[in-house]
């Protein structure tokens, strides 16, 4: 039950069911504890106010990464857990997560040397339990410049060599989502929280609205898990005043180029003069360079880059890269997300921990708030025991334990591109095509594959509206962004592809779902909007 198509029926359950757990937030923390909670037999709600991932969990550098920065800050059991969570996800959604070699260039200068890199990344390979395969190399400088050519040759001494993990972070979300409905939790998009509902003091559940209809309803639930993200701390406020600790809000920035006027061979984690370090990673036909990390005090909906921003991303890359130096004009995209981190009083939005933190209120709302995309899993297992021990003491309900660890998600059936193909045989795809379908959708593609009409004279319009068909009816969609920008990405990656056929997209989208003309027009223009939002840098 995770399609547009049956959101009525959705409502229904949830006005008439009682839940043991309502989720506030449908980011990779949300979906995930519904996730975990479906997983050891609890009835559970989840109500998203925009789409699934539209806040941070769409907006992230796209690595699930052990963190090595924090080893500086001696954060030793986040990388540690981190990283054996890489694992895990690896394992469960292999379609999602591509072992990625990254470069450390040693410069002259740099935020480490020849052998505290090496000690470093020994370290971090060792409390991540990286098998022995996947281990860091150091690379003199002659090897490093054959890794990647690009880098500035001036005050380069050597490198290192190590595996991270590419992914896509809003299709992580998805497909954890589908995986909670395929074990019974009940999830909806656009429905926003408005308040608590109280009995004897104690939270019961919440009243909620549906936005694509207006109507607001109630939702009855003994235990209620605030995993809203930058929108923690407005929660927190419907129930009592936001008190002790509190949110700090940073934000981070990505640039997109072409890859054939920014030709990176190589993921590369590099210097910027102010002693921070950002990332820039080939990806397809794109690469894009971030990220920065700046307090954030304005509208959290939809955050904005600025003119300052873009200026500090590209004399970073500037100077770290022997190319025709990038400018303005040359960005195709970009996108800006907000981390719910913990303030700490005098601490810069740099210094600030990456460690999550549970708060439980006086009237029992638990809320969940920092963290890391790679460690959702571990988080969400972490929530789901104390609100459990809660149900057990308050129900007698009988404790489990978290299964979520071998729970394979939707579309991880097959471990690799390379068994997927196999399982495809014969096709008119080219790879590149089997390649950007199997690494969105695994082995679910084969539905898709099955859709497309080849005898269509535009090839890739056809592709796209197989996946569109695929995610009315599978991913919860109700309009086109939810479609070009959290299920495919493509606003981001593929920005000429998703403009020239937006409009069609829509009509097909239209057809799907049966929308009315004012509702398909909204559709489109918020994309419209979205796609100038990417390109549109504020003063």
């Amino acid at each position: 039950m995770f399609s547009a198509k049956d959101r009525s029926e959705v409502i229904e359950k949830l006005q008439k069911e009682t839940f043991d757990i309502l989720v506030i937030g449908g980011g990779i923390t949300g979906v995930g504890i519904a996730l975990d909670a479906a997983g050891r037999g609890l009835k559970v709600a989840l109500v998203e106010k925009q789409d699934f991932a539209a806040g941070t969990s769409s907006r992230s550098t796209k690595l699930i990464h052990g963190g090595l920065r924090y080893l500086k800050q001696l954060e030793f059991g986040l990388v540690r857990e981190v990283g054996h969570e890489r694992k895990t996800v690896y394992h469960n959604a292999p379609h999602l997560v591509i072992p990625e070699k990254m470069l450390l260039p040693i410069t002259d200068g740099g935020s480490f040397g020849k052998t505290s890199a090496s000690f470093g990344i020994y370290t971090y390979d060792w409390l991540a339990g990286v098998k022995r395969s996947e281990r860091r190399s150091v690379l003199d400088r002659k090897q490093t410049l054959n890794r990647e050519p690009l880098l500035k040759k001036d005050g380069l001494e050597a490198g290192v060599l190590y595996w991270e993990y590419r992914s896509d972070d809003a299709r992580l979300v998805i497909e954890v989502a589908k995986t909670a409905t395929e074990d019974g939790a009940l999830l909806l998009n656009y429905c926003e929280f408005e308040e608590f509902t109280y009995k004897k003091k104690h939270i019961a559940g919440a009243k909620v609205k549906d936005l694509k209809t207006g109507t607001s309803f109630q939702i009855k639930a003994k235990r209620t898990i605030n995993a809203a993200g930058p929108w923690v701390d407005n929660v927190r406020s419907k129930d009592e005043e936001v008190k002790g600790k509190r949110l700090h809000l940073t934000k981070g920035i990505h640039l997109v180029f072409d890859h054939k006027r920014f030709p990176l061979r190589q993921a590369v984690y590099f210097d910027v003069a102010d002693g921070r370090m950002i990332f820039a990673i080939p990806r397809d036909n794109a690469t894009y360079v971030g990220t920065t990390d700046t307090t954030y005090t304005d509208k959290i909906e939809r955050p904005h880059v600025t003119k300052e921003d873009v200026e500090y991303v590209l004399n970073a890359t500037n100077n770290a890269f022997d190319i025709e130096p990038l400018t303005e004009a040359d960005i195709q995209s970009t996108w800006a997300g907000l981390r719910p981190l913990i303030h700490e009083d005098g601490k810069s939005p740099s210094e600030l921990s990456r460690k999550d933190e549970i708060f439980i209120s006086e009237h029992g709302l638990i809320s969940i708030a920092g963290g890391k995309l790679t460690g959702y899993r571990k988080m969400a297992e972490r929530t789901v025991d104390l609100a459990f021990r809660q149900l057990q003491a308050s129900d007698g309900m009988a404790f489990t334990l978290s299964k979520s660890s071998s729970r394979k998600l939707a579309g991880g059936l097959l471990h690799s591109f390379k068994a997927f193909v196999a399982e495809i045989g014969e096709t008119e795809l080219t790879e590149t095509e089997l390649s950007g379908l199997f690494h969105k959708y695994g082995n679910n593609a084969i539905q898709i594959i099955s859709d497309i009409d080849f005898n269509a004279s535009d090839r890739t319009l056809e592709i796209l509206k197989a996946e569109l068909r695929y995610c009315a009816e599978n991913e919860m969609i109700t309009e086109l962004s939810d479609f070009l920008i959290r299920r495919t990405g493509r606003l981001y990656f593929e920005k000429p592809v998703a403009d020239k056929y937006a409009t069609t997209l829509n009509e097909e989208l239209g057809k799907l779902l049966g929308l009315s003309e004012p509702q398909m027009k909204a559709s489109l223009d918020t994309y419209l909007s979205e796609s100038k939002d990417v390109l549109t840098f504020v003063e």
